[in-house]
C-alpha cells in the first residue's frame, strides 16, 4: 500500500501510459506499474479483464493480486521477479484469474522493464489480456493430436503386454493391468470362450456384477456375447435404455452397477470365432466412428492371443498328465518314517520335464528313496523319465546293492540310444537302525535338518549321470553310508529348487536351507512351502522334492532283526554292515556293550570273508528271554568249522576266537545245510532291567 500522508508520490511525467486505441478495441487492457512508489494504474479494459471495479480499486499490486489464486501468485512472481532481478528487458506469463462468480479465466500478460541509468528496474509497462480462446483452441489441437496418439498408443500398448501371455488369465490379466481399459474409458472387462456351442464365462466383470446362471451360456440365448457370436459382428450398447430395452433378461442383473454404455465383440481368430469380450463404462454414453475402430482393431490382437493361450493351456494340461502319469500314483506307507513328495512344473517351455521322484519297498524292510532329473524339457524327456524310474525301481526291488542299481540304470539308459543323460540319487534306507546307504549320479547333494531344526548340507561322493558313466566306462558309484537319526529328515530335491538367475548354486544351497530350517516342522507342510516358493519366484525349471523324516525309535516288523550281505571284494558293502552293527547298539540299548560288540562283529566278519571262498550274511537280531540279548550272526556257505586255536607268543593269526571268546557272553557255531553260522550273544539287561515298553523286541525267528 502507498503511503498517502506522506503527500504526492513523485511519478514520471508520462505516468500512466495512454493505451492506444487499437488495443482497447482489440480487448487489451494496459498496466503501468511504478517500482519506486509501488502505484499500479490498470485502465478500463484491463480492470474488466481482471474483473475489478473502479471504485474498489485502490491503484496498488496486492489488490490485482487478489484475484488470482495462490498458485499463480507465486507462479506470475517468479517470472516478473526474474525479468527484474536478470537484467532481460521483458516477460510474458499466462495466469488465471478467479472472477466474481468464482469461475477462472485465462489471462495473459506481457510488460517490458525500463530502468534508470544505473540499470536499475524503475518501471513495468504492458498488456493484459483474455487468452481463454487462444488456450481453448490450441488446447483442441493438442488433445486432437493426444487423442490420436493415445489411441494408437492403446493399441500398441495392448498388443506388447498380450504379446506375453501364456495363459487366458495371463490375457486377462494384461488387460487389465496394461492401462488399456482405462485408456479405453471403460471401466470393466467381461469375456467368454466358445466350446462346443457353449459360451464359458472367464472374466466376470466389475465386482458384485455376476449373473447366476451366465457361467456357461448357449449360443443361441439372448445375451450380448451369444449375439456377436452369432452374428460375428461387434455391438455397440449406447445407453442405458439401448441396454435394458435389447436384453431385458441380463439388464435388471447389472442396472445397479452404474453402467452407462457397453460395447461387446466377438473374438475371431483363423476366420472363426472363439469367444467374445464385452468392455462396460460407467461414463460414456455413445461411441464415435474412431471409437468403434479403435476396439475392432484392439480386439483383434486380444482374438490372436487367446487362441494362442487355448492352444497353450491344452498342451500344458496334455504334458502335465504325461508327466503325472509317469510319476508314482502313490507313495507307499513307511514304517518308522514320514514321506513327503512333491512335483511342480516349470512356467516356462513346454511345462514338463524329466524330473521324478520314487519311494520303493525293499526286502528286509528296508526303503529305497530316489530322486532323479533327466535332461531336457519337453515330451521326450518325460517319456526317457517314466522308462527309467520303472528300470531303477525294478533293479532295487531285486535286491542288488545301491552300486549296482546306479551302475545297470546307467547302462540301461545308454542303450536307449537316445542323447538325454540323467542325473540322480538313489537311498537306500533301513530304518529301524537308521543307516542310509546313498549313491549320487551327477545330482545335487541332499541335506538333512536335525533334531533341533537346523539344516545341513551332506556332501556325498558321487559318479558321472547316468547314461555318460556308461559311455565313458566309469560304472563304479562310490556308496555314501550315513545315520538318520530319530527325528531327523533327509531331504532330496532336483535341482531346480536351488538354480536361480544372477545366482550361483551355493547360494541357492544356502536359501534352502534357510527355508528348511524356517520352514514347518511336519514333512507334508514343508514340501508345501518349498514348493510356494517355487511358485512364487516363477520358477524357469521343473522341481521335484522327496522328504523322509525319521520317526523315533522303530523296531521293525520282524521284532528287532536287521540283515546286511556282505560280498567278496565289496568294501562298501563291509563299511554298511559295520554301520548297521553300530546303529542297531544304539538303537537296541546296548551302548554299554558297544566296543565288545562291534569288536566281535568285524572279528567275524572278517573270518567270514578272509577263510572261505564265498559271500557272508550279517543278521543282528535281539531275544527277549529273562535278560534281554543282542545276538550276532554270521552265515557263509563253507561247510568247514572254526576253532581255536594256539597262536603262539609270536603269532599274527590265530587270535581271532580267542578274543570272541573272551568279549562274547556266548558263542558258537551252526551248520546250516550249505554252510554255517558262527554266532555271538551279549547281554544287554535284564527283564527288569528293560522296564516297560521294551516287550516289542522279541525273537519271532
Amino acid at each position: 500500500m502507498v503511503d498517502r500522508e506522506a503527500g504526492p508520490p513523485s511519478l514520471p511525467d508520462d505516468w500512466p501510459a495512454k493505451p492506444e486505441l487499437s488495443l482497447s478495441l482489440n480487448g487489451m487492457g494496459c498496466f503501468d506499474w511504478d517500482l519506486d512508489s509501488g502505484l499500479f494504474h490498470l485502465d478500463r479494459v484491463a480492470l474488466e479483464i481482471l474483473d475489478l471495479r473502479a471504485d474498489e480499486y485502490d491503484g496498488t499490486r496486492d489488490k490485482l493480486l487478489e484475484r488470482l489464486p495462490p498458485g499463480e501468485r507465486s507462479r506470475l512472481d517468479a517470472v516478473v521477479g526474474e525479468a527484474l532481478s536478470s537484467g532481460s528487458g521483458g516477460y510474458g506469463a499466462y495466469f488465471r484469474v478467479r472472477r466474481r462468480n468464482g469461475t477462472l479465466r485465462w489471462t495473459h500478460g506481457q510488460g517490458s522493464v525500463h530502468r534508470d541509468r544505473a540499470g536499475r528496474p524503475s518501471r513495468l509497462i504492458g498488456i493484459i489480456r483474455d487468452a481463454t480462446q487462444e488456450l481453448a483452441d490450441s488446447m483442441a489441437r493438442l488433445e486432437l493430436d493426444e487423442e490420436r496418439r493415445r489411441r494408437t498408443s492403446v493399441v500398441e500398448g495392448a498388443t506388447a503386454a498380450l504379446a506375453h501371455a501364456r495363459t487366458v488369465q495371463d490375457v486377462i490379466d494384461a488387460l487389465k493391468e496394461s492401462d488399456g481399459l482405462e485408456h479405453l474409458g471403460a471401466s470393466s472387462v467381461v469375456m467368454g470362450l466358445l466350446d462346443s456351442g457353449r459360451i464359458h464365462l472367464v472374466a466376470e466383470g466389475p465386482t458384485g456384477s455376476f449373473v447366476p446362471g451366465t457361467r456357461v451360456t448357449r449360443v443361441d440365448e439372448e445375451y450380448p456375447m451369444s449375439e456377436v457370436i452369432r452374428t460375428l459382428s461387434p455391438r455397440f450398447i449406447e445407453t442405458t435404455e439401448d441396454f435394458a430395452v435389447s436384453y431385458p433378461g441380463l439388464w435388471p442383473h447389472i442396472s445397479h452397477l452404474g453402467i452407462t454404455s457397453a460395447a461387446y465383440l466377438p473374438l475371431i481368430a483363423q476366420g472363426r470365432p472363439i469367444g467374445a469380450i464385452g468392455l462396460l463404462y460407467g461414463d460414456k454414453i455413445g461411441f464415435t466412428t474412431e471409437d468403434r475402430n479403435l476396439l475392432v482393431a484392439l480386439v483383434s490382437g486380444i482374438a490372436q492371443s487367446l487362441q494362442r493361450a487355448v492352444l497353450f493351456e491344452q498342451e500344458h494340461d496334455l504334458a502335465e498328465g504325461l508327466q503325472q502319469a509317469m510319476l508314482p500314483r502313490r507313495i507307499p506307507a513307511v514304517e518308522g518314517a514320514d514321506i513327503a513328495v512333491r512335483y511342480r512344473s516349470a512356467r516356462l517351455g513346454r511345462d514338463i520335464g524329466g524330473d521324478w521322484y520314487d519311494v520303493i519297498p525293499l526286502p528286509g524292510g528296508r526303503v529305497g528313496a530316489v530322486i532323479g532329473d533327466v535332461q531336457g524339457h519337453d515330451t521326450d524327456a518325460a517319456a526317457v523319465m517314466g522308462q527309467l524310474r520303472i528300470v531303477l525301481r525294478a533293479y532295487a526291488a531285486e535286491g542288488h546293492t545301491p552300486a549296482t542299481v546306479m551302475a545297470r540304470a546307467s547302462v540301461f539308459l545308454y542303450e536307449l540310444d537316445t542323447d538325454r543323460f540323467a542325473t540322480c540319487i538313489y537311498a537306500e534306507a533301513d530304518l529301524t537302525t537308521g543307516v542310509i546307504r546313498m549313491v549320487r549320479a551327477g545330482h545335487v547333494d541332499p541335506m538333512v535338518r536335525d533334531t533341533d531344526g537346523s539344516c545341513r548340507r551332506l556332501p556325498a561322493e558321487g559318479g558321472l549321470p547316468l547314461g555318460l558313466s556308461a559311455e565313458f566306462g566309469r560304472l563304479d558309484y562310490p556308496v555314501n553310508t550315513v545315520e538318520l537319526d530319530p527325528g531327523q529328515m533327509l531331504v532330496l530335491y532336483t535341482d531346480g529348487l536351488v538354480e536361480m538367475p544372477g545366482a550361483d548354486l551355493d547360494e541357492g544351497m544356502q536359501r534352502l536351507s534357510a527355508l528348511i530350517e524356517d520352514g514347518p516342522r511336519d514333512p507334508q507342510e514343508l514340501a508345501d512351502r518349498l514348493c510356494a516358493v517355487v511358485d512364487e519366484r516363477g520358477g524357469e525349471d521343473d522341481v521335484a522334492v522327496l522328504l523322509m523324516h525319521r520317526r523315533g525309535a522303530y523296531a521293525g516288523r520282524t521284532g528287532g532283526r536287521l540283515q546286511q550281505h556282505v560280498g567278496q571284494n565289496e568294501p562298501e558293502a563291509l563299511s554298511s554292515a559295520r554301520h548297521m552293527v553300530r546303529a542297531a547298539v544304539r538303537a537296541w540299548g546296548a551302548q554299554g556293550r558297544s566296543d565288545d560288540i562291534e569288536l566281535v562283529a568285524d572279528e567275524l566278519m572278517t573270518n567270514a570273508l578272509t577263510h572261505t571262498d564265498g559271500d557272508a550274511t550279517v543278521i543282528v537280531r535281539v531275544l527277549s528271554r529273562m535278560e534281554r540279548r543282542l545276538r550276532l550272526e554270521v552265515e557263509d556257505r563253507s561247510s568247514a568249522l572254526p576253532r581255536i586255536r594256539d597262536a603262539g607268543e609270536t603269532g599274527v593269526s590265530g587270535r581271532g576266537l580267542v578274543l570272541v571268546d573272551v568279549l562274547a557272553d556266548e558263542w558258537g557255531v551252526e551248520s546250516r545245510g550249505s554252510g554255517k553260522c558262527v554266532w555271538a550273544e551279549f547281554v544287554i539287561s535284564s527283564r527288569a532291567e528293560a522296564g516297560p515298553g521294551t516287550g516289542h523286541y522279541s525273537d519271532t525267528n
